[in-house]
C-alpha cells in the first residue's frame, strides 16, 4: 500500500491523518489517498449476486453517501426511523450498533438524499454531516461527542437540490465547505475536531450568477512546500486555502466566462504531481491547473483546459500525473495531467441511465459504477472492458465503491454489498 515515505517529494500530496489510521482503511469517500485510488491487492473482477458475494444487507433508508473503514468497522449514514443516523457494522456484514441525531429532512432529488455527505474519520472519531444542517461526531463506540448545526448557526440552506459536499479533515480540524446562493453565505470552516468549537471560517462570496453559486463538490486537503492546504472548486472557481486559518492563498477563475446561470458544480477537483484537475461546466470542461502562486493565478498557472472530455458528477481518479475519467455517460479515458493529451479511451455499451459513481483505480484496473449497479471492469494496460458485473434487480446507485483489505464494499439505496474476500459468509436479505 502506500506509504508515508513515497508521498514525501516536492508535489502536492494528500495528508496521512493519525497514527490510528492505516493503509487499509479507507477513511473517506475518495480512499486512502484522497484520490480514488488504492494499489492493486486481490481484488474480485467477476461478481453477480449469486457469484462471488461475501454478503449483502438491506439498510434503513434510501441514502447515497459512501461507507466508510476503519480497521475491523464499516460505518454507514443513513436515516434511520426519520432522523439522521449512523450504522456501525463489522466486517461480516453484522450491525454493532446505530445512533441518531436530529430530525432527517428528506431529499428533493431522485439521487439524493437526507444523507449523501459520506463520513470522514480520523480514526478516532466519525464526523457526519447532513441535510437539515446536522454535523457531529461521534466515538466508534457510537457516542455522540459533540453535535451543532451549521444551518442554525450561519444561515439556513438555499441550495435548489440536495446538499453532497462531505466534511473533510485537517491535521487538527474537521472542514465544512458551504457554497451556495444569497443571502444565505457561502464560507469554509474549520472546526476543532475534538470539541467541534469554530477555529476560523471564512468567506467565500465569489460573485457567479444564480444557480452556478451553488456546489455539492467536496474540497481535498493536501501539503505543498510544506503547508497544509484545502483546494475547494466551486461558484465559478478554484481557490487555495491555508488549512492553518483559511486564508485563501491563490484562486483561478473564472470558469464560468459567459456567465451561464446554471453551472452548479457537482465533481470535486483531485490532486496528482502537484496539478489540480477541476471538472466543469455540467461536464463541458476539464481544467488543469499547477498548484502555487498568490492572488489570482488564471494566467499563470493553468495549463490545459479541455471541452470535449469531462464529468458532470463523476470526479476523477488520478496516480502519478495521469488522470482517470469517466463522464457521466460512461465515456472512459486516462489524460496526461501535465499536458492534456489523451492517452486511451473506451466506451461502455449505451444506456439510459448514467455514471454518478466515481470511478476507482485498483492497480491496473478501473472499477465504473453505472447507476444501476453495474459494473465496469477497465483493464487500463490492454485498454480495455474485461468484465462487467450485475448485482440483482432494481438497485440504483450514487456512492463510490470501497476497495479495502481484498473486499469491495457497494453501496446501494437500499442494501449494501461485500464483494469477494476469503471468507464466504451467507447472505443476509
Amino acid at each position: 500500500m502506500r506509504t508515508p515515505s513515497i508521498a514525501l517529494s516536492l508535489f502536492a500530496f494528500p495528508l496521512l491523518l493519525s497514527t490510528a489510521v492505516i493503509a487499509e482503511d479507507w477513511t473517506n469517500w475518495r480512499g486512502p489517498g484522497i484520490d480514488g485510488t488504492v494499489d492493486s491487492g486481490n481484488y474480485a473482477v467477476e461478481w453477480s449476486d449469486e457469484e462471488n458475494l461475501a454478503w449483502s444487507i438491506s439498510l434503513p433508508s434510501r441514502s447515497g453517501s459512501t461507507p466508510i473503514v476503519l480497521g475491523d468497522r464499516i460505518f454507514v449514514s443513513c436515516t434511520i426511523d426519520e432522523k439522521n443516523g449512523l450504522l456501525c457494522l463489522n466486517r461480516q456484514g453484522e450491525i454493532l450498533w446505530q445512533q441518531t441525531l436530529g430530525e432527517a429532512k428528506a431529499g428533493k432529488h431522485k439521487k439524493a438524499s437526507a444523507s449523501n455527505p459520506s463520513p470522514v474519520t480520523d480514526g478516532e472519531l466519525v464526523f457526519v454531516y447532513y441535510k437539515n444542517g446536522d454535523f457531529a461526531a461521534l466515538n466508534l463506540e457510537g457516542e455522540v461527542v459533540w453535535k451543532k448545526n451549521l444551518q442554525a448557526a450561519y444561515g439556513e440552506d438555499t441550495l435548489w437540490w440536495d446538499l453532497g459536499t462531505s466534511p473533510v479533515l485537517t491535521e487538527d480540524n474537521v472542514v465544512i465547505a458551504c457554497m451556495q446562493s444569497p443571502p444565505s453565505p457561502s464560507y469554509l470552516a474549520a472546526f476543532d475536531k475534538k470539541t467541534g468549537e469554530e477555529v476560523w471560517k471564512v468567506d467565500r462570496e465569489l460573485g457567479a450568477p444564480e444557480e452556478a453559486a451553488q456546489s455539492y463538490s467536496t474540497p481535498v486537503v493536501t501539503e505543498f512546500e510544506g503547508q497544509e492546504q484545502i483546494v475547494v472548486l466551486g461558484a465559478d472557481f478554484v481557490t487555495c486555502h491555508s488549512a492553518q486559518n483559511g486564508e485563501e492563498l491563490w484562486r483561478v477563475g473564472t470558469l464560468n466566462p459567459e456567465q451561464e446561470r446554471f453551472f452548479r458544480s457537482i465533481a470535486s477537483p483531485v490532486i496528482t504531481n502537484g496539478i489540480v484537475i477541476a471538472p466543469y461546466a455540467r461536464g463541458a470542461t476539464l481544467t488543469a491547473i499547477r498548484m502555487g502562486g498568490s492572488g489570482n493565478v488564471t494566467e499563470s498557472h493553468v495549463l490545459w483546459t479541455k471541452k470535449d472530455f469531462s464529468s458532470d458528477v463523476p470526479t476523477p481518479a488520478a496516480i502519478d500525473g495521469k488522470v482517470f475519467l469517466c463522464t457521466d455517460k460512461g465515456q472512459v479515458g486516462c489524460i496526461d495531467a501535465e499536458s492534456g493529451e489523451e492517452l486511451w479511451k473506451v466506451e461502455t455499451p449505451k444506456h439510459r441511465l448514467k455514471f454518478s459513481s466515481s470511478p476507482i483505480l485498483a492497480g491496473n484496473r478501473l472499477y465504473l459504477v453505472r447507476e444501476d449497479a453495474v459494473t465496469f471492469v477497465v483493464d487500463t494496460d490492454r485498454k480495455k472492458i474485461i468484465a462487467t458485473n450485475e448485482l440483482g434487480d432494481d438497485e440504483f446507485i450514487v456512492s463510490t465503491p470501497v476497495f479495502t483489505d481484498g473486499q469491495i464494499l457497494i453501496r446501494t439505496f437500499d442494501h449494501l454489498y461485500c464483494i469477494g474476500g476469503s471468507a464466504k459468509k451467507v447472505v443476509k436479505n
